[in-house]
């Protein structure tokens, strides 16, 4: 009875390692390709007056983007990172909820426990497949074995339906929260990345005036905004990343908050249908 629900563990222990290794992954790729665009692509001579990438001034936005300094890679590799274990969360979560509607899902669910219909209920986790599903699924196989199990009573009967749909869970949902604490951790980094870029173009701006001896407003001016490059680009990554944060998250808790209410389901449905065979 313990063992019944140690079936999963193989995939999830696969799409573990699969996640990880994608996260090993990704990380240095974006910042290659943030590098790759920061030299070729922000740094290409035609973003600069006379062509010159070194003593030009910036015609464009992306030339501005460029001269913001080496920081500025590193900043965009933190986008980068974010839209990537975006779009690869959007995939996890999105099989995880399975093929349909998943209030529409509990609702068929609950309708089929109504009517004491487990079969229909099962059939309905197979439409639906997905995390969820699994869950309920296994939930509802516990409730049928229970139906036939003469050993123990209604109330250990019905604790153990719980048992397992609580197993069951913690071996389907713990994938949907995966990566999540980079792209959390990318919200603090990424301004803090900016701030500090802006320092240190800030300090070699004044350092350049004061060893120019010029009290040059308009050089000190265009150094400054060139340091703001770096602010500007690590807030609007800690931006991102909040925003898509609190989406997955609210995305799982969801899921999560189905799972519990078909789960209360399966468990009351089970003690009140018993409830004469104490």
């Amino acid at each position: 009875m313990a063992n019944a629900p140690t079936k999963p563990t193989t995939p999830v222990k696969k799409e573990s390692s699969n996640s990880g290794l994608f996260a090993t992954l990704t990380i240095p790729i974006c910042i290659v390709v943030a590098i790759i665009i920061f030299i070729y692509i922000l740094g290409d001579p035609s973003h600069y007056t006379d062509g010159d990438v070194e003593k030009g001034t910036a015609t464009d936005f992306f030339g501005r983007i460029h001269k913001g300094g080496n920081l500025v890679p590193l900043i965009m590799s933190y986008l980068l990172i974010v839209i990537v274990f975006s779009i690869e969360r959007f995939v996890v979560i999105g099989k995880a909820a399975g093929t349909g509607n998943v209030d529409a899902f509990v609702r068929k669910i609950q309708s089929a426990l109504t009517a004491g219909n487990i079969d229909a209920a099962v059939a309905e986790c197979d439409k639906q497949k997905g995390s969820v599903a699994n869950v309920v699924k296994s939930g509802l196989k516990k409730y049928r074995e229970m139906e036939t199990d003469n050993t123990l009573d209604v109330d250990q009967k019905t604790l153990a339906i719980q048992k397992d749909i609580e197993e069951a869970t913690t071996l389907e949902m713990p994938m949907l929260e995966q990566n999540l604490t980079i792209i959390a951790t990318l919200v603090s980094i990424g301004t803090l990345t900016g701030l500090l870029g802006t320092v240190f173009g800030m300090i070699n701006a004044f350092a350049s005036l004061a060893n120019a001896g010029s009290g040059s407003s308009t050089a000190l001016s265009a150094s400054i905004s060139e340091a703001l490059v770096n602010t500007a680009l690590g807030i609007s990554t800690s931006a991102t990343s909040i925003v898509m944060y609190n989406i997955f998250t609210s995305k799982i808790d969801n899921l999560t908050y189905a799972i519990d209410e078909t789960g209360f389901s399966i468990v009351s449905t089970f003690a009140a249908s018993h409830k004469n065979s104490r």
